[in-house]
């Protein structure tokens, strides 16, 4: 299962699932028309109330990512790639720029943030070649 919680964490869970479930989506994880695990193998399998995973899983079809099947569950929507992608860059480049202005308020100049940017990327990236 692609999904992870932190019932720490500051987002609400059923937030964490909508946005786990858009990313999966936008990075074509799960893909148009394929089955999505039910609410009750999700609650199960992350140890969390299934009206939570109800609840992510209605917000996920009013913003057009799921569609029901009769008989069946739900499944991703036809067309919900696109508006995953223009989330999920929303969603990032809100993160960024709020680090990016904790970073100027610190009063460190554009190199240095640059430099901080370039050496995290290059860690994820040994991080993700050594795994």
């Amino acid at each position: 299962m692609f999904l992870q919680i932190d019932p720490a964490g500051e987002l609400p869970i059923y937030e964490q699932i909508v946005r786990q479930v858009k990313f999966a989506v936008a990075g074509r994880i799960v893909k148009s028309g394929e089955m999505i695990p039910s609410v009750r193998e999700v609650a199960r399998a992350l140890a969390i109330n299934p009206n939570t995973v109800a609840k992510a899983y209605r917000q996920l079809q009013l913003d057009g990512v799921l569609e029901p099947v009769r008989g069946e569950g739900l499944q991703v929507a036809p067309g919900a790639v696109e508006p995953c992608v223009r989330d999920r860059l929303a969603l990032i480049r809100a993160r960024l720029r709020q680090v990016l202005g904790e970073a100027r308020r610190s009063h460190l100049d554009a190199r240095a943030i640059g430099e901080l940017v370039q050496g995290e990327l290059d860690a994820i990236q040994r991080e993700e070649v050594s795994a």
